[in-house]
């Protein structure tokens, strides 16, 4: 039997050569790991060359996600991608300061060359080509879209008792008010002019022109401006105004504002001869007999030349007749024609008459684009047929608008959009809104 002193002592003649190891414990790792049993030093292991990253690809940086993801485009099918190229030398840069060579950063990409830098998006083409999040490129996500309330009707009294947790909406009436709304504030590049006219005297003419205009005030952002160009003592001022409040002021005219024109350079020279029946401002008709004829086409070219320069919107109350001294200035001038007509037998042949005479001579295309407004001032009898006469005049127009009767508007007195009947002030609306369309 072997004697076991002699075991021990073969055993440690065998390991002389080589240090002994015993397992110590790191208290800082909190793991065993081999150490020389004699100098309590921990041995040099020899790598493992498949656990080391690649040299290629040096750990000096993190790569970036707009780097990574050009790269991963690059690789894929169809992408042609240059071949790799021999990374030049690095360039070793002198710190003057201490006088050694820093070496430079290393690229993420060492095979890449000028084309494939040049063809790798930038950041700003990651950003533009990543989706954004839906809450945050989806607009009004936030705030619910408010349904418009209900005005009046049915609608409106459901809306009212349940303190508005129920609101079915517009009806098709107020949807269609809000549409007429639409149309008039409608923005204008430029400045326009309608004339209002007719051959026969007292059938609504005057009352028109200052009904559409407190319309096209009310609606629009801008002011609108009413000419009276009527040769025959023109009673515009006095309809929108009222006749006390007139004579009450410094009734300027005409021709007042032509005897200074020359020396009106800005609108707060301008105001100095206008009235104003709210946002409505008027320029006044000559009351005297002997020089209200005198307004002539050159004369009141110059008008409309200096109203073109302050107001995008403009209406003329032109007078009876089509053959005065200003009319050819002011057809010449109008963009679009509001002929006045009546449920009247010769209120109707007149109107018609007058659509014949602008095509006639000269004048086609504003005759085709005519509003005509029958105004049902004297409130015929019912022997008149009135949808023969609308029919009549329906064919020779862009369009008809029939003016109910309103003791408002027969009166001969002033005109104001409060007193009038629903229905009249809707009427008001809808010419407006025509004019306004036929501003091209």
């Amino acid at each position: 039997m072997p004697d076991p002193a002699d075991q021990n002592a073969r055993a440690h003649v065998e390991d002389a050569g080589q240090p002994q190891l015993r397992r110590r414990r790191d208290l800082r790792r909190g793991n065993g790991e081999l150490t020389d049993a004699q100098t309590g030093i921990m041995p040099a292991v020899t790598p493992n060359p498949s656990s080391q990253p690649d040299a290629a690809l040096p750990l000096t940086r993190r790569t970036t996600w707009a780097e990574a993801a050009a790269a991963a485009d690059a690789a894929k099918p169809g992408v042609h991608v240059p071949a790799p190229a021999r990374a030049p030398a690095p360039v070793e840069a002198t710190r003057p300061d201490i006088g050694t060579s820093v070496p430079p950063a290393p690229s993420p990409f060492p095979f890449e060359t000028d084309a494939f830098r040049r063809a790798r998006p930038t950041r700003a083409d990651v950003i533009a080509d990543t989706p954004m999040p839906d809450f945050i490129s989806s607009p009004g996500l936030f705030v619910k879209e408010q349904k418009p309330r209900p005005l009046g009707g049915f609608r409106g009294a459901i809306f009212k008792a349940t303190g508005g947790a129920i609101n079915l909406g517009p009806g098709a009436k107020q949807r269609q008010e809000e549409e007429l709304g639409r149309r008039i504030s409608r923005q204008l590049q430029g400045s326009y002019n309608t004339a209002v006219l007719s051959l026969k005297g007292g059938i609504g003419k005057t009352s028109t022109t200052v009904g559409v205009g407190l319309t096209l005030a009310e609606y629009r952002g801008d002011a609108p401006c009413a000419i009276d160009a009527n040769p025959d003592s023109g009673d515009l001022v006095e309809r929108a105004l009222g006749e006390g409040i007139y004579q009450q002021s410094s009734p300027r005219t005409i021709t007042d504002l032509l005897r200074n024109l020359d020396s009106i350079d800005s609108l707060t020279a301008l105001a100095r001869y206008m009235h104003h029946a709210g946002r409505l401002h008027l320029i006044a008709g000559e009351q005297d007999p002997e020089v209200s004829d005198s307004l002539t086409a050159a004369e009141y070219l110059r008008i409309r030349k200096l109203i073109s320069a302050y107001y995008s919107v403009a209406l003329t109350d032109c007078g009876t007749g089509v053959t005065h001294n200003a009319m050819s200035g002011i057809l010449q001038s109008a963009d679009n024609l509001v002929i006045a007509a009546g449920y009247a037998v010769s209120g109707a042949k007149r109107a018609r008459s007058t659509l014949h005479w602008l095509a006639s001579h000269g004048y086609e295309d504003l005759a085709r684009n005519a509003i005509v407004v029958i105004t049902d001032k004297d409130e015929v009898s019912s022997r008149v047929d009135k949808d023969a006469i609308e029919e009549h005049l329906a064919g020779i127009c862009r369009e008809l608008i029939a003016v109910p009767h309103d003791r408002g508007v027969a009166d001969g007195d002033l005109v104001t959009l409060d007193v009038l009947k629903p229905e009249t002030r809707r009427a008001y609306k809808e010419i407006a809104a025509a004019i306004v369309d036929g501003y091209r």
